[in-house]
């Protein structure tokens, strides 16, 4: 593949390196099962917000348990693969949880990104992140939607 995806054992080794800099490290998650413009938008919001944007990776696992048993459409390997093409984002951590709270624990970003369909106060790990900042979505994208209109 390439350097941006990262086993989460080298997460805090590699963004100490960026915190000795006093670069801002915003951290971001999802499926991101089939990539779509709102995905990208999304993305490219976050990694505005500070310096190197890093993107935890539902596990095919954690997308099943999250969305059904005929997900996800593409493997993590897969999707991993498609948004280290996208030069926002800087590392992709996969993580098999149903929430990315651990990952979140061991990344500490000054700014936490979610999207727009999300509470601040319901955000998962902003306790240990300096900021949280809801992102709205691009209306008319979706992976579901997409979805049904390929099965209709």
């Amino acid at each position: 593949m390439n350097n941006k995806l990262i086993e989460r054992s080298m997460l805090n080794n590699v963004l100490s390196e960026y915190r000795k800099e006093n670069k801002k490290i915003v951290f971001t998650n999802g499926c991101f099962d089939i990539l779509h413009r709102g995905h990208v938008q999304y993305l490219q919001k976050a990694r505005e917000l500070g310096d190197l944007l890093v993107l935890g990776l539902n596990s095919d696992n954690s997308v099943k348990r999250l969305k059904g048993n005929d997900r996800p459409i593409n493997n993590e390997t897969d999707r991993a693969i498609i948004l280290s093409a996208l030069e926002c984002i800087n590392y992709i951590s996969i993580f098999d949880e149903d929430t990315p709270l651990e990952l979140i624990k061991i990344v500490k970003p000054d700014i936490l990104v979610k999207g727009g369909d999300y509470k601040i106060e319901d955000v998962v790990g902003r306790e240990f992140a300096k900021e949280t900042v809801l992102i709205d979505f691009v209306d008319g994208y979706s992976t579901t939607n997409i979805i049904k209109k390929i099965n209709s």
